[in-house]
């Protein structure tokens, strides 16, 4: 009878388009997935989760799980509201049939904000690829969150630096304008200090405005870039927002390739909708978009020739969105390898996974045996710094593809870090909290 009523009530899963439910044991390492497949995002969601499941079933199918352990997922479809990713969180922070968490994947910056004093107290990882809270890189003071591969204020010197190659020099800066157009929540808000200490350095002029969620209408915010007559605007929207933007910038005669778009403005689903309106704009990446990549060539032998992909439409194949996804859960793996190398080759609890992330160590080499050189760039973390990136490409969108127009561009760290120590040290002194001393720890 068991039987039967778990097949039932997955197959009405199923029928009501719904993913089925996951069934864990303990000897499997589990992955909740705060996913968002509908709703103003889904444009996003949809090719990011996909790259993400198709690489999780990867692991399992062809390399056998991670050292011999299964990995096991649950999906919660959250439209990307914080309250429902901290409701899954919640759920699934304890595992699931005694298979242990290891960390959990918040994609979303809100929701890392939201997240960030339970993760702590839980002792949970929380993991959001150029995303999540910046100051966060600071693992002496965070020592649960993680804003991998490229911070939002690395972001800002990217393209700060990217606009100052295009000007000829950073002394040619001084006296431009340069807009940010923003999505109006802590994701979009997350550069504004970056880009004002920048500013003060470089001598540009700083104009921030804000674009209200979900940003389906955008006609004030590009009447006043019309009235402000920037030098390069940053676009720092999200979803439907974006296409609005490109499309709205050119009702308002504003040149698309004087537009930026940043990480999360930058794949095949932001930029289609826009039709030729988009045609010259450009945007950072640390996922390069593409399908030849080996890891790709991996993955349509073995999951995507055999129907078990979640990709629902093959076009998004390679795109940045399902790029990111890959490299993500990438990451993710091999966080619970370099755990598994001093823990055992068993599940991780979410201290364990903490130290396999401080312990990672992707170069040139691993990164080939992966599949994934020229993907994902080396990257290495450590207890003070829970960024490990910070660089990215500039492609621009010709009509048809992405075309990548510089190698990677790294962000002014050195610039950056005495800012992020400072807001790292006001939030420890808020919340009562001790750094550790990742010297020592090392």
């Amino acid at each position: 009878m068991r039987k039967t009523l778990i097949a039932t009530l997955c197959a009405l899963g199923l029928q009501a388009g719904l993913p089925a439910q996951s069934w864990a044991a303990a000897d499997q390492q589990f992955i909740p997935l705060p996913t968002y497949r509908v709703g103003p995002y889904a444009s996003s969601g949809i090719p990011w989760w996909a790259g993400t499941l198709d690489y999780l079933r990867y692991v399992n199918e062809v390399e056998g799980g991670v050292n011999g352990v299964k990995l096991v997922w649950q999906e919660c479809e959250t439209e990307w509201s914080v309250d429902r990713t901290v409701e899954c969180y919640e759920r699934h922070k304890n595992g699931l049939d005694g298979a242990p968490v290891a960390f959990f994947i918040t994609h979303s910056t809100p929701a890392s904000y939201a997240l960030m004093e339970r993760g702590h107290a839980d002792r949970i990882p929380l993991l959001d690829p150029a995303g999540g809270r910046t100051e966060s890189t600071d693992g002496s003071v965070f020592p649960y969150a993680f804003p991998l591969l490229l911070t939002y204020y690395g972001q800002a010197s990217v393209g700060i630096n990217y606009i100052a190659q295009r000007e000829g020099g950073f002394d040619k800066l001084k006296g431009k304008k340069i807009a940010t157009v923003y999505h109006d929540s802590p994701y979009g808000r997350e550069t504004q200090a970056a880009i004002e200490l920048l500013a003060k350095k470089y001598g540009f002029e700083n104009i921030q405005i804000p674009v209200a969620h979900p940003g389906n209408e955008q006609s004030a915010q590009w009447r006043q870039v019309r009235q402000a007559k920037p030098d390069w605007v940053f676009l720092r929207t999200w979803g439907v927002s974006t296409p609005v933007a490109i499309k709205t910038a050119a009702r308002f005669g504003f040149p698309v390739e004087r537009i930026i778009g940043d990480i999360w403005a930058s794949s095949d689903e932001d930029v289609l909708p826009a039709g030729a309106a988009a045609k010259g704009y450009q945007a950072l990446t640390p996922y390069p978009g593409g399908a030849d990549f080996e890891i790709h060539k991996r993955l349509k032998e073995h999951i995507l020739d055999q129907g078990k992909s979640d990709l629902k439409d093959p076009k998004s194949f390679g795109s940045v969105y399902y790029n990111s996804g890959l490299v993500n859960a990438a990451i993710a793996v091999e966080a619970i390898r370099a755990g598994q190398a001093r823990f055992g080759n068993r599940p991780l609890t979410g201290d364990e996974g903490r130290w396999g992330l401080e312990h990672l160590r992707l170069d040139a080499a691993r990164l080939e045996e992966m599949g994934f050189l020229g993907l994902l760039q080396p990257l290495e973390l450590s207890c003070s710094d829970h960024e490990g990136g910070g660089a990215a490409k500039v492609q621009q969108w010709d009509g048809e593809k992405w075309n990548l127009i510089t190698d990677w561009v790294a962000a002014d760290r050195a610039t950056l870090r005495p800012l992020i120590d400072a807001k790292s040290a006001a939030y420890a002194a808020e919340k009562g909290i001790t750094p550790r001393d990742c010297r020592a720890e090392q």
